[in-house]
C-alpha cells in the first residue's frame, strides 16, 4: 500500500487540481486573452490564471518542494523534491473550444515519481497515481488494453505547430506508415490525458516524437502501473527527459516501434 503520507498528499493536490480544472472550464466560455508564444503556439489567460492557482496552492502544501510548470518555469532548489506541473496541458485545444485538455501534476523524491494526477474536466477523466498501489483511471483500477496486434489497434500521435520542418516531417511518415497498420491513427495532443487513456485501456498506443517533461511527467509511472510500457523509440525506458516517448499497452509495443523505425 502507499505511504499514508503521499496519499494524504495526493488527496490534496487533487483538489487543487480539482479547483484548477473547474476554472478552466468557466474561462473557457469567456471571451480569452490569447496571446502567441513559439511559433503558432499560443498561451491564454486561463493557461496563466490555473498556473498562478496551481503554483499557489501546492506552495502551501509542500513549502519546500521545487515547482517546474510549463509557463514559469523552475523555481525552488534542486536538491529538494519537486513538482512537475502543466496548469493547461493542451492549449490550442482549449482556445478552439475543444474539450481535449487537462490539469496535470507530478511529485518526485530523489528522482522518482511517487505521485501523478491528471484531470481532464470535459473528458470526465480523473487518473491517480500513488507508489506502491494506488492507480486508477475514471474511479476504476487502471488496466491497459488486451489488443494485441497493431491491426487491431487505435493510437493517438501528437503533432504540433511548434514542431520544426524536421520533427513535422518525422512525425507525418510515422502516421502515414501507421495509417496503413493500425485499426485508427488519431492526433489530439493532450499528452497527459493520451497517456492516462492508455492506462485506462481506450487507447492502445501514443506516441510523442518531441515530447516535453510537464505534459508526461504525471502519466507515465500509471501506463507502467496499468501494465503498459513507456520507451523511446530505440525500445529503452522513457525517463521524464527523453524527447521520445511511446506508451503502449505493451503487448503491441514491438510491432509498433518496428513499424516507427521503419517510417
Amino acid at each position: 500500500m502507499p505511504e499514508p503520507r503521499l496519499l494524504s498528499l495526493l488527496k490534496s493536490a487533487d483538489a487543487l487540481a480539482r479547483e484548477a480544472a473547474d476554472l478552466l472550464v468557466r474561462m473557457q466560455g469567456d471571451q480569452l486573452k490569447v496571446t502567441r508564444k513559439d511559433l503558432l503556439d499560443v498561451v491564454t489567460a486561463a493557461d496563466l490564471a490555473s498556473e498562478r492557482l496551481v503554483i499557489d496552492g501546492l506552495r502551501r502544501l509542500t513549502p519546500d518542494a521545487a515547482i517546474v510548470s510549463e509557463e514559469a518555469g523552475f523555481s525552488g532548489s534542486v536538491d529538494a523534491p519537486r513538482w512537475i506541473v502543466d496548469p493547461l496541458d493542451g492549449t490550442v485545444n482549449y482556445a478552439s473550444g475543444l474539450p481535449w485538455f487537462a490539469v496535470t501534476m507530478a511529485y518526485q523524491e530523489e528522482g522518482r515519481t511517487v505521485l501523478g494526477l491528471t484531470r481532464a474536466p470535459l473528458a470526465g477523466l480523473v487518473a491517480l497515481f500513488a507508489e506502491a498501489g494506488a492507480a486508477t483511471v475514471f474511479d476504476r483500477p487502471a488496466a491497459v488494453s488486451a489488443t494485441a496486434r497493431l491491426a487491431d489497434a487505435v493510437v493517438s500521435i501528437c503533432l504540433t505547430s511548434h514542431y520544426g520542418p524536421d520533427d513535422a516531417e518525422r512525425t507525418c511518415a510515422v502516421i502515414r506508415r501507421l495509417s496503413g497498420l493500425c485499426r485508427g491513427v488519431r492526433v489530439i495532443v493532450s499528452g497527459g490525458l493520451e497517456m492516462s487513456l492508455v492506462a485506462a485501456g481506450q487507447l492502445d498506443a501514443f506516441i510523442g516524437l518531441k515530447a516535453d517533461v510537464v505534459s508526461h511527467a504525471a502519466a507515465m509511472p500509471l501506463v507502467r502501473a496499468a501494465g503498459g510500457r513507456v520507451t523511446t523509440v530505440a525500445g529503452l525506458d522513457a525517463s521524464d527527459d527523453d524527447l521520445e516517448k511511446v506508451a503502449s499497452n505493451g503487448r503491441i509495443h514491438e510491432e509498433l516501434l518496428r513499424a516507427i523505425r521503419e517510417a
